[in-house]
Order: C-alpha cells, then structure tokens, then sequence
C-alpha cells in the first residue's frame, strides 16, 4: 500500500512534467502570412498596370518593355527552379524583376522585401544568382576584353591628353 510520501511524490511529478510542458515554447512560423501572399501583394501586380504607361515601366525597370523580355527569356533557364511539395517557386519573372529593381535602387534586402513580397534571405539567394546569369548571358557581347593593342593606344591618347 502506498504511503502519503509515495503519494505526494507522484502528485509533485505530475506537477512538475505539467509545468515542463506549459514552458516549451511555441514554434516560430516557417514563413510570415504576408509573405505567402505573394500573387496579391508583389510588385509583379504593378508591372502588369505598367504595360499600358511605358514610361513608367521604363522608369521602374530602368530598361523597357521589349528588352526586359528579352533580357528574361535569356535567363529563365539559369534562374528557374522547381516547385516543390511545400511551396511554389519565386518565378523567374519576379526573380529578375526583384534583381533589377534592387540595382536600380540599391535598396537593402530588408527593405526589398516589402515590395518584392520575398524575404531578405530569399533575396539574398535570388539577386547574386540573377546577377551571375546575366552575366553569363550578356557578357560575351556587351562586356569586351580589350586587346593589349587597343590598350596601348587608350595609353598614348591619355599621355597625350586626346582621351
């Protein structure tokens, strides 16, 4: 037969796995509610209004129309990525989009995301990632290498203050 001591030692048990189980925090949120509402609150919205205003595209973008699209179908095969079980992908669309507004902004990330509706972290992936396929596409014909020839020449004009 259990004693009072026994008795009072399984009630002071219980209370205290209770207790443990009240301090356990609560789970932080994988990702903010605003942020999973993508489609409704991005910028992508905006340049949709943006077709019918070129120059405001154009201010937005710092490029217009036509060479966005150009510049995006180059791309997408560097930048796109799979949808998953959990989540859509950010598309390339709103990838490129969010790369060119932080170049012609110069924005933080932190400030980025409220615009672009993508984290900070995302964006931190996103924008160096749409850097380097622009780079890898744009390169060979916008960005030349100068010979040793033509450098010599630059030199001498420069001596010469023709430059």
């Amino acid at each position: 037969m259990a004693t009072n001591e026994d008795a009072l030692a399984v009630l002071g048990l219980l209370i205290a796995m209770k207790n443990n189980a009240i301090k356990k925090r609560k789970r932080r949120l994988w990702c903010k509610n605003w942020l999973q509402k993508r489609n409704e609150y991005s910028h992508i919205n905006l340049l949709t209004e943006f077709k019918l205003f070129p120059k405001d595209w154009h201010n937005y973008l710092r490029m217009d129309e036509e060479t966005y699209f150009q510049l995006l179908s180059l791309v997408t095969p560097f930048i796109k990525k799979k949808d998953t079980v959990m989540r859509k992908s950010i598309s390339p669309h709103e990838r490129l989009t969010a790369t060119l507004r932080f170049l012609a902004t110069g924005r933080s990330y932190e400030d980025l995301k409220f615009s672009t509706i993508i984290s900070p972290q995302a964006l931190g992936y996103i924008i160096p990632e749409t850097c380097e396929a622009m780079y890898k596409v744009l390169h060979k014909d916008y960005l030349k290498v100068r010979t040793f020839f033509v450098m010599k020449i630059i030199l001498t004009a420069y001596k010469h203050n023709i430059y």
